[in-house]
């Protein structure tokens, strides 16, 4: 047989292998990670993308006019979209690259818009979720810490009232004023002398002493949980209700603030300023609706306000959706609903109270310098 007679087997035996190993690999990315065929990965991924820079740049793809001045405003590209669509991973954030290898850690996907001082993902607010036996449970009150004067009532300034405090998780409480409890998820009380309800007590005067009309909901919301046959999780929901009620009856609410506090050690809660010390302020945003950018800007500038005047007292913005959360925290009511944490488990009476007067102080500005510009905040 003549050699050009021969078989030549090379261009089949290259077929074969890169196909087999084209397979493999379609084959991996499909058995190791399906979650970009999730509408809950290709919501992620489209976050990543603003409206307006996808419109401009679609118009520029037809009409090269809208090319001028604009060369350098793409922050995207196609190879990094691709790649973070394909592998859900992100170079800028590590949490992308253990989510699958941490049990649990796939679901932390808090973002932190603003940092503050000492800000990061190992000191992000922590939610403790105590059972109703718990929550049900009464304890002893530490007088000796409690530094305030018995009001029954609230003066609400004369006028409208634009702003409603509330609290979703009215038990949250403060070790330091409660006899014998060393863990945080022991720190419950149905007293409004140890409780949220007496941090929104002391907004709710600062804000009336400032002209700013302020309504104050002191439900106790173990009870209304109880009372339901309801537990924990269904606080925002129970919470809600509290909220269209009051807006119903008030149709200047516009400001709803949801006061809470952290779970968090007293060293990443707490800042001295001036020899003075506070307990340390977060915002955080639900992204769960289609309007959160809104409260989102609002909690940045009274973010922005508080750093400037108080600096190291707040610790940012955070925007959560439903993987970290209930992810609207009844923010889709208003444009401007916030969930602020004052403080952390472990912050004395005092601290509380310097911090509300400084949340007053610049809530007051932000108030009144949105009333000159727009005429009505």
């Amino acid at each position: 047989m003549r050699l050009h007679d021969r078989i030549n087997f090379s261009p089949y035996f290259n077929g074969w292998f890169f196909g087999i190993v084209f397979t493999l690999i379609i084959a991996g990315l499909i058995s190791t990670y399906s979650r970009p065929l999730t509408s809950g990965h290709l919501k992620d991924w489209s976050d990543e993308v603003t409206t307006n820079d996808l419109l401009v740049r679609i118009l520029q793809t037809e009409n090269h006019y809208f090319y001028h001045g604009t060369e350098e405003s793409w922050p995207y590209s196609l190879s990094d979209l691709a790649f973070a669509f394909f592998t859900n991973v992100k170079p800028t954030d590590i949490r992308t690259f253990l989510g699958r290898e941490l049990p649990g850690y796939s679901i932390f996907d808090t973002e932190i818009v603003v940092a503050g001082e000492g800000t990061d993902f190992t000191t992000l607010p922590i939610e403790s979720a105590p059972p109703m036996e718990v929550l049900l449970k009464e304890r002893e009150i530490a007088e000796e810490k409690l530094q305030t004067e018995e009001n029954e009532t609230t003066p609400i300034a004369p006028g409208k009232r634009p702003v409603l405090t509330y609290h979703t998780h009215s038990w949250e409480s403060f070790m330091p004023l409660l006899k014998g409890v060393t863990e945080p998820v022991n720190a419950v009380s149905s007293s409004e002398k140890v409780n949220v309800v007496g941090v929104g007590k002391m907004l709710a005067d600062a804000l009336n002493q400032k002209g700013i009309g302020t309504e104050h909901d002191t439900t106790n919301m173990t009870e209304k949980l109880f009372e339901n046959n309801l537990d924990y999780y269904d606080s925002y929901t129970l919470s809600r209700k509290i909220v269209q009620e009051a807006m119903a009856t008030n149709s200047d609410l516009n400001f709803l603030i949801d006061i809470h506090r952290d779970a968090s050690e007293r060293k990443i809660t707490t800042k001295v300023i001036n020899g003075k010390s506070y307990a340390k302020i977060f915002f955080v945003v639900g992204k769960e609706h289609k309007n959160y950018e809104q409260n989102l800007q609002v909690a940045m500038d009274l973010d922005k306000k508080l750093k400037e005047k108080y600096p190291g007292i707040s610790r940012g913005v955070l925007k959560k959706g439903k993987n970290e959360g209930n992810g609207v925290y009844n923010q889709d009511l208003s444009d401007r609903a916030l969930l602020v944490e004052f403080g952390g488990v472990e912050n004395e009476w005092s601290e509380l109270q310097n911090s509300v007067e400084a949340f007053a102080d610049i809530f007051s500005e932000y108030y009144l310098e949105a009333e000159a510009v727009n005429g009505t905040p």
